[in-house]
Protein backbone atom coordinates (compact mmCIF):
# COMPACT_ATOMS: atom_id res chain seq x y z
CA UNK A 1 0.00 0.00 0.00
CA UNK A 2 1.56 3.38 -0.95
CA UNK A 3 2.77 5.34 2.04
CA UNK A 4 1.65 8.91 1.41
CA UNK A 5 -1.93 9.74 1.66
CA UNK A 6 -3.66 12.01 -0.35
CA UNK A 7 -4.78 14.23 1.97
CA UNK A 8 -1.21 14.76 2.87
CA UNK A 9 -0.62 17.21 -0.10
CA UNK A 10 -2.06 20.59 -1.04
CA UNK A 11 -3.46 21.54 -4.08
CA UNK A 12 0.15 22.92 -5.59
CA UNK A 13 1.47 19.55 -4.33
CA UNK A 14 -1.45 17.36 -6.66
CA UNK A 15 -0.58 19.50 -9.21
CA UNK A 16 3.06 19.16 -9.44
CA UNK A 17 2.63 15.38 -9.68
CA UNK A 18 -0.24 15.65 -12.27
CA UNK A 19 2.73 17.57 -14.53
CA UNK A 20 5.14 15.48 -13.93
CA UNK A 21 2.76 12.43 -15.56
CA UNK A 22 1.69 14.40 -18.55
CA UNK A 23 -1.66 15.37 -16.76
CA UNK A 24 -3.96 18.68 -17.19
CA UNK A 25 -3.54 20.88 -14.08
CA UNK A 26 -6.91 21.25 -13.51
CA UNK A 27 -7.39 17.78 -13.01
CA UNK A 28 -6.17 18.49 -9.34
CA UNK A 29 -9.05 20.67 -8.45
CA UNK A 30 -11.24 17.71 -9.66
CA UNK A 31 -9.82 15.09 -7.81
CA UNK A 32 -9.76 16.90 -4.53
CA UNK A 33 -13.27 17.71 -4.85
CA UNK A 34 -14.17 13.90 -4.46
CA UNK A 35 -11.40 13.45 -1.67
CA UNK A 36 -13.03 16.31 0.68
CA UNK A 37 -16.71 16.51 -0.66
CA UNK A 38 -18.23 13.25 -1.67
CA UNK A 39 -18.75 10.20 0.04
CA UNK A 40 -16.53 8.13 -2.00
CA UNK A 41 -14.16 5.16 -0.48
CA UNK A 42 -11.53 4.55 -3.19
CA UNK A 43 -9.95 6.64 -6.02
CA UNK A 44 -11.86 4.33 -8.87
CA UNK A 45 -15.54 6.02 -7.86
CA UNK A 46 -13.87 9.60 -9.13
CA UNK A 47 -16.04 8.69 -12.29
CA UNK A 48 -14.90 11.92 -14.35
CA UNK A 49 -10.96 11.24 -14.43
CA UNK A 50 -9.77 8.57 -17.24
CA UNK A 51 -9.49 5.17 -15.59
CA UNK A 52 -5.39 5.15 -16.83
CA UNK A 53 -5.30 8.53 -14.32
CA UNK A 54 -7.25 7.07 -11.42
CA UNK A 55 -4.98 3.98 -11.29
CA UNK A 56 -2.05 6.26 -11.38
CA UNK A 57 -3.31 7.62 -8.32
CA UNK A 58 -4.16 4.17 -6.80
CA UNK A 59 -0.98 3.06 -7.31
CA UNK A 60 0.44 6.41 -5.80
CA UNK A 61 -1.10 7.43 -3.07
CA UNK A 62 -3.45 5.71 -0.31
CA UNK A 63 -6.89 7.42 -0.05
CA UNK A 64 -6.62 7.46 3.17
CA UNK A 65 -4.47 7.43 6.08
CA UNK A 66 -6.52 5.77 9.16
CA UNK A 67 -8.95 2.69 8.92
CA UNK A 68 -12.09 2.36 11.09
CA UNK A 69 -12.10 -0.59 13.51
CA UNK A 70 -14.91 0.10 15.97
CA UNK A 71 -17.27 2.39 16.90
CA UNK A 72 -19.97 3.05 19.29
CA UNK A 73 -22.80 5.23 19.94
CA UNK A 74 -24.28 6.43 23.06
CA UNK A 75 -27.80 5.54 23.95
CA UNK A 76 -29.58 8.79 22.79
CA UNK A 77 -27.69 8.73 19.53
CA UNK A 78 -26.24 12.03 19.98
CA UNK A 79 -22.91 10.66 20.20
CA UNK A 80 -20.91 7.98 18.16
CA UNK A 81 -16.96 7.45 18.93
CA UNK A 82 -14.95 5.10 16.89
CA UNK A 83 -11.37 3.90 17.19
CA UNK A 84 -9.19 4.30 13.97
CA UNK A 85 -6.16 2.13 13.10
CA UNK A 86 -3.11 4.13 11.85
CA UNK A 87 -1.09 2.43 9.51
CA UNK A 88 1.88 2.03 11.66
CA UNK A 89 -0.53 0.00 13.88
CA UNK A 90 -1.22 3.06 16.55
CA UNK A 91 -4.83 3.83 17.43
CA UNK A 92 -7.19 6.98 18.06
CA UNK A 93 -10.52 7.71 18.87
CA UNK A 94 -12.57 10.23 17.31
CA UNK A 95 -15.91 11.68 18.48
CA UNK A 96 -19.18 12.96 16.11
CA UNK A 97 -21.27 14.90 18.38
CA UNK A 98 -24.65 15.36 17.06
CA UNK A 99 -26.71 18.76 18.33
CA UNK A 100 -29.69 20.58 17.37
CA UNK A 101 -28.32 22.68 14.57
CA UNK A 102 -24.89 21.39 14.69
CA UNK A 103 -22.54 18.50 13.94
CA UNK A 104 -19.38 18.60 15.36
CA UNK A 105 -16.25 16.30 14.81
CA UNK A 106 -14.04 16.34 17.55
CA UNK A 107 -10.48 14.70 16.60
CA UNK A 108 -7.28 13.57 17.98
CA UNK A 109 -3.83 15.11 17.09
CA UNK A 110 -1.28 12.95 18.69
CA UNK A 111 -1.25 9.34 19.89
CA UNK A 112 -1.83 9.69 23.57
CA UNK A 113 -0.38 12.88 25.07
CA UNK A 114 2.93 13.45 27.49
CA UNK A 115 1.21 15.71 29.89
CA UNK A 116 -0.63 13.18 31.86
CA UNK A 117 -3.11 15.39 33.64
CA UNK A 118 -4.96 13.42 36.26
CA UNK A 119 -8.46 14.44 34.52
CA UNK A 120 -8.04 13.00 31.05
CA UNK A 121 -7.55 9.20 30.25
CA UNK A 122 -5.71 10.09 27.34
CA UNK A 123 -2.24 10.26 28.85
CA UNK A 124 -2.69 7.32 31.01
CA UNK A 125 -0.65 5.19 28.51
CA UNK A 126 2.07 7.97 27.93
CA UNK A 127 2.93 9.77 24.67
CA UNK A 128 3.38 7.77 21.43
CA UNK A 129 3.74 9.83 18.17
CA UNK A 130 2.16 13.04 16.67
CA UNK A 131 -0.17 12.64 13.85
CA UNK A 132 0.09 13.73 10.48
CA UNK A 133 -1.61 16.27 8.46
CA UNK A 134 -3.31 13.72 7.06
CA UNK A 135 -4.34 11.56 9.94
CA UNK A 136 -6.17 14.61 11.57
CA UNK A 137 -7.89 15.59 8.06
CA UNK A 138 -9.11 12.22 7.64
CA UNK A 139 -10.79 11.95 10.71
CA UNK A 140 -12.94 14.87 9.92
CA UNK A 141 -13.43 13.47 6.16
CA UNK A 142 -14.42 10.25 7.88
CA UNK A 143 -17.30 11.64 9.62
CA UNK A 144 -18.02 14.49 6.90
CA UNK A 145 -18.63 11.60 4.07
CA UNK A 146 -20.69 9.59 6.46
CA UNK A 147 -23.22 12.54 7.21
CA UNK A 148 -23.59 13.20 3.00
CA UNK A 149 -24.73 9.65 2.77
CA UNK A 150 -26.87 9.41 5.47
CA UNK A 151 -28.23 13.25 3.81
CA UNK A 152 -28.51 11.31 0.60
CA UNK A 153 -30.54 9.15 2.07
CA UNK A 154 -33.40 10.95 3.62
CA UNK A 155 -33.10 14.17 0.71
CA UNK A 156 -31.75 16.87 1.02
CA UNK A 157 -32.89 19.64 3.82
CA UNK A 158 -35.80 21.42 3.01
CA UNK A 159 -36.70 20.27 -0.92
CA UNK A 160 -39.45 18.10 -1.43
CA UNK A 161 -42.31 17.05 -0.12
CA UNK A 162 -41.72 14.24 3.02
CA UNK A 163 -38.15 14.66 2.64
CA UNK A 164 -35.96 15.51 6.03
CA UNK A 165 -35.51 19.22 7.28
CA UNK A 166 -32.65 18.04 8.86
CA UNK A 167 -29.40 19.31 7.70
CA UNK A 168 -26.70 16.67 8.04
CA UNK A 169 -23.86 18.32 6.78
CA UNK A 170 -20.98 18.48 9.13
CA UNK A 171 -21.03 22.34 10.86
CA UNK A 172 -17.71 22.38 13.66
CA UNK A 173 -14.59 20.79 14.43
CA UNK A 174 -12.81 20.86 17.41
CA UNK A 175 -9.54 19.93 18.58
CA UNK A 176 -9.99 18.32 21.54
CA UNK A 177 -9.66 14.69 21.23
CA UNK A 178 -6.39 13.10 22.34
CA UNK A 179 -3.49 14.97 22.48
CA UNK A 180 -1.91 18.09 22.83
CA UNK A 181 -2.69 20.26 19.42
CA UNK A 182 -0.35 22.79 20.34
CA UNK A 183 2.48 20.62 20.87
CA UNK A 184 1.76 19.24 17.07
CA UNK A 185 1.51 22.99 15.99
CA UNK A 186 2.39 22.98 12.43
CA UNK A 187 0.69 19.69 11.22
CA UNK A 188 -2.62 21.00 13.15
CA UNK A 189 -2.03 23.96 11.23
CA UNK A 190 -1.76 22.27 7.89
CA UNK A 191 -4.95 20.16 8.83
CA UNK A 192 -6.59 23.31 10.08
CA UNK A 193 -5.71 25.14 6.22
CA UNK A 194 -6.78 21.71 4.40
CA UNK A 195 -10.52 22.12 6.13
CA UNK A 196 -10.66 25.87 5.47
CA UNK A 197 -9.58 26.15 2.01
CA UNK A 198 -12.60 27.02 -0.20
CA UNK A 199 -10.99 24.77 -2.99
CA UNK A 200 -11.10 21.64 -0.83
CA UNK A 201 -13.37 20.90 2.57
CA UNK A 202 -14.11 24.45 2.43
CA UNK A 203 -15.69 25.22 6.40
CA UNK A 204 -15.24 28.57 7.58
CA UNK A 205 -12.57 29.10 10.07
CA UNK A 206 -14.93 30.34 13.08
CA UNK A 207 -16.46 26.90 13.15
CA UNK A 208 -13.09 25.10 14.10
CA UNK A 209 -11.79 25.42 18.01
CA UNK A 210 -8.27 24.12 18.81
CA UNK A 211 -8.10 23.11 22.65
CA UNK A 212 -4.93 23.79 25.15
CA UNK A 213 -3.72 23.61 28.23
CA UNK A 214 -2.20 26.72 28.10
CA UNK A 215 1.43 26.98 26.18
CA UNK A 216 2.24 30.04 25.96
CA UNK A 217 4.45 30.01 23.14
CA UNK A 218 2.24 28.41 20.91
CA UNK A 219 -0.94 30.97 21.82
CA UNK A 220 1.05 33.70 20.92
CA UNK A 221 2.28 31.97 17.53
CA UNK A 222 -1.27 31.29 17.23
CA UNK A 223 -2.10 34.91 17.18
CA UNK A 224 0.04 35.91 14.51
CA UNK A 225 -2.44 33.43 12.34
CA UNK A 226 -5.00 35.18 9.95
CA UNK A 227 -7.94 32.41 9.56
CA UNK A 228 -9.86 33.09 12.44
CA UNK A 229 -10.29 29.72 14.25
CA UNK A 230 -11.50 29.51 17.88
CA UNK A 231 -9.07 28.77 21.09
CA UNK A 232 -10.11 26.63 24.27
CA UNK A 233 -7.77 27.10 26.72
CA UNK A 234 -7.85 24.13 29.55
CA UNK A 235 -7.64 26.00 32.96
CA UNK A 236 -9.65 24.07 35.44
CA UNK A 237 -8.59 26.17 38.46
CA UNK A 238 -8.01 29.80 39.95
CA UNK A 239 -4.88 29.65 41.12
CA UNK A 240 -1.28 27.67 40.63
CA UNK A 241 -1.07 25.43 43.76
CA UNK A 242 -4.71 23.59 42.88
CA UNK A 243 -3.87 24.13 39.03
CA UNK A 244 -0.82 22.18 39.68
CA UNK A 245 -2.22 19.35 40.61
CA UNK A 246 -4.81 19.12 37.96
CA UNK A 247 -2.79 20.03 35.02
CA UNK A 248 0.43 19.26 35.78
CA UNK A 249 2.10 21.46 32.54
CA UNK A 250 1.18 24.44 35.11
CA UNK A 251 4.38 23.65 36.81
CA UNK A 252 6.15 24.84 33.27
CA UNK A 253 3.45 27.63 32.30
CA UNK A 254 2.03 28.95 35.55
CA UNK A 255 -0.99 31.45 35.55
CA UNK A 256 1.30 34.33 36.02
CA UNK A 257 2.40 33.34 32.42
CA UNK A 258 -0.74 31.45 31.26
CA UNK A 259 -3.21 34.50 31.51
CA UNK A 260 -1.07 37.38 30.46
CA UNK A 261 -0.49 35.46 26.88
CA UNK A 262 -3.98 34.99 26.81
CA UNK A 263 -4.57 38.73 27.11
CA UNK A 264 -2.15 39.27 24.81
CA UNK A 265 -3.81 36.58 22.70
CA UNK A 266 -7.53 38.18 22.46
CA UNK A 267 -5.34 41.94 22.28
CA UNK A 268 -3.69 40.74 18.85
CA UNK A 269 -6.77 38.59 17.49
CA UNK A 270 -9.89 41.05 18.74
CA UNK A 271 -11.22 37.29 19.08
CA UNK A 272 -13.21 36.07 22.02
CA UNK A 273 -11.01 33.06 23.90
CA UNK A 274 -13.05 30.41 26.01
CA UNK A 275 -11.56 28.84 29.00
CA UNK A 276 -12.60 25.13 29.77
CA UNK A 277 -13.10 24.38 33.47
CA UNK A 278 -14.13 21.10 34.62
CA UNK A 279 -15.96 21.11 38.26
CA UNK A 280 -14.41 18.27 40.51
CA UNK A 281 -16.79 18.09 43.92
CA UNK A 282 -15.22 19.02 46.62
CA UNK A 283 -12.08 19.57 44.45
CA UNK A 284 -12.46 23.61 42.79
CA UNK A 285 -16.36 23.57 42.25
CA UNK A 286 -16.90 26.24 45.94
CA UNK A 287 -18.22 29.51 45.48
CA UNK A 288 -14.44 31.10 46.93
CA UNK A 289 -12.47 29.52 44.00
CA UNK A 290 -15.23 31.00 41.78
CA UNK A 291 -14.73 34.55 42.88
CA UNK A 292 -10.92 33.99 42.75
CA UNK A 293 -11.38 32.74 39.09
CA UNK A 294 -13.62 35.54 38.09
CA UNK A 295 -10.53 37.78 39.45
CA UNK A 296 -7.93 36.01 37.36
CA UNK A 297 -10.25 36.68 34.71
CA UNK A 298 -11.41 40.15 35.72
CA UNK A 299 -11.42 42.91 31.97
CA UNK A 300 -10.42 39.75 29.90
CA UNK A 301 -13.21 39.12 26.65
CA UNK A 302 -13.53 35.52 27.49
CA UNK A 303 -15.98 33.02 27.96
CA UNK A 304 -16.16 30.05 30.36
CA UNK A 305 -17.48 26.76 29.51
CA UNK A 306 -18.29 24.55 33.52
CA UNK A 307 -18.09 21.25 32.54
CA UNK A 308 -19.17 18.76 35.51
CA UNK A 309 -16.18 16.31 35.33
CA UNK A 310 -16.86 12.19 34.23
CA UNK A 311 -17.44 9.94 36.87
CA UNK A 312 -14.16 7.76 37.53
CA UNK A 313 -13.10 5.95 40.64
CA UNK A 314 -10.98 9.69 41.83
CA UNK A 315 -13.24 12.11 40.79
CA UNK A 316 -16.93 12.62 41.27
CA UNK A 317 -19.23 15.61 39.41
CA UNK A 318 -20.37 18.16 41.58
CA UNK A 319 -24.22 18.38 42.99
CA UNK A 320 -26.61 20.31 41.01
CA UNK A 321 -26.37 22.88 43.71
CA UNK A 322 -22.86 23.10 43.67
CA UNK A 323 -22.79 23.23 39.91
CA UNK A 324 -25.43 26.32 39.82
CA UNK A 325 -23.95 28.29 42.60
CA UNK A 326 -20.39 28.82 40.89
CA UNK A 327 -22.38 29.63 38.17
CA UNK A 328 -24.34 32.43 39.05
CA UNK A 329 -21.16 33.41 41.26
CA UNK A 330 -19.34 33.89 38.12
CA UNK A 331 -22.73 36.20 36.06
CA UNK A 332 -22.78 38.40 39.43
CA UNK A 333 -19.14 39.14 38.73
CA UNK A 334 -19.51 39.42 35.25
CA UNK A 335 -18.26 36.56 33.75
CA UNK A 336 -19.53 34.65 30.66
CA UNK A 337 -20.02 31.12 31.42
CA UNK A 338 -21.91 28.62 30.24
CA UNK A 339 -22.97 25.02 32.29
CA UNK A 340 -22.10 22.80 29.33
CA UNK A 341 -24.21 19.14 29.07
CA UNK A 342 -22.16 15.86 29.19
CA UNK A 343 -22.83 13.68 26.25
CA UNK A 344 -21.39 10.06 25.50
CA UNK A 345 -20.23 9.24 28.91
CA UNK A 346 -21.66 5.63 28.20
CA UNK A 347 -19.93 4.82 25.87
CA UNK A 348 -16.53 6.40 26.92
CA UNK A 349 -17.01 9.56 24.31
CA UNK A 350 -16.85 12.52 26.98
CA UNK A 351 -13.88 15.28 27.44
CA UNK A 352 -11.17 13.43 29.04
CA UNK A 353 -12.22 9.76 28.47
CA UNK A 354 -11.20 9.27 24.51
CA UNK A 355 -7.71 6.86 25.09
CA UNK A 356 -5.59 4.43 22.58
CA UNK A 357 -7.16 0.77 22.65
CA UNK A 358 -5.56 -2.43 21.37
Amino acid sequence: MPEIAITELSLNDLRDVLSDWGEPQYRARQILDWVYRKPISDFSAMSNLPPKLRESLDSKFSFQSIFPVTEATSRDGSSTKVLFRLSDGNTVESVLMMYDKRRTVCVSSQVGCAFGCPLCATGASGFERNLTPAEITDQVLFFSRRLISQQSAVGSPGRGEGLSTIDYRLSNVVFMGMGEPLVNFEAVWRAVENLTSPGLFGLGARHLTISTIGIPSAIKKLSHKKLQVGLAVSLHAPNNELRDLLAPPNRMYPLEVLIPACRSYVEATRRRITFEYTLIRSVNDSVPLAIELAELLRGLNCHVNLIPVNPTPEFKPPHRARIQAFHETLTRHHVSNTIRLRRGLDVHAGCGQLRARD
